[in-house]
């Protein structure tokens, strides 16, 4: 049921991002694929907020890769089965927050970039995502990699 919902706003906020082709010139093309695939990587955050893991899934891609420690997660099926002890408890283990997003010039893949924090707040890692368009204003992602924040002393 949940799902649904998160697809159905989804699909409502992508039919708002459609609309705006009738901006003033100033926006281009490139500025509404950036505010697409930042809306999907924020879509896909919230599910880990509402803990709604048939949700989360819905944004991974099938031949998908993700990076865990020093595991590489191969496949929707992999990343599913590892990830769903997230989405376990009522407690929200991290959160993440895309900062900046660039799409390559074909407009098929984007790069989304940004902190992981840990339930207080507090920033514990950084973000790196690669998401690809699979359909007019459909993202998935297909890379994920998580790198913790490096608490040593600047190289003199």
């Amino acid at each position: 049921m949940r799902a649904s919902i998160m697809w159905r706003l989804m699909m409502i906020m992508m039919a708002l991002l459609a609309s705006c082709a009738s901006l003033p010139p100033s926006t281009t093309r490139d500025d509404e694929l950036r505010q697409q695939v930042m809306a999907t990587e924020r879509a896909f955050a919230k599910t880990m907020a509402d803990r709604d893991f048939a949700a989360f899934k819905t944004f991974i891609a099938d031949d998908a890769v993700f990076f865990s420690g020093t595991r590489t997660l191969r496949g929707k099926q992999q990343v599913s089965d590892a990830w769903q002890r997230l989405y376990a408890t009522p407690a929200v283990p991290f959160s993440w927050v895309p900062e900046q997003v660039e799409v390559l010039a074909t407009g098929n893949l984007a790069l989304s970039s940004g902190p992981v924090l840990d339930p207080t707040g507090k920033p514990i890692a950084t973000f790196m995502s690669i998401w690809r368009a699979e359909s007019p204003g459909v993202w998935r992602i297909v890379f994920d990699k998580g790198n913790d924040i490096c608490n040593c002393a600047t190289p003199q």
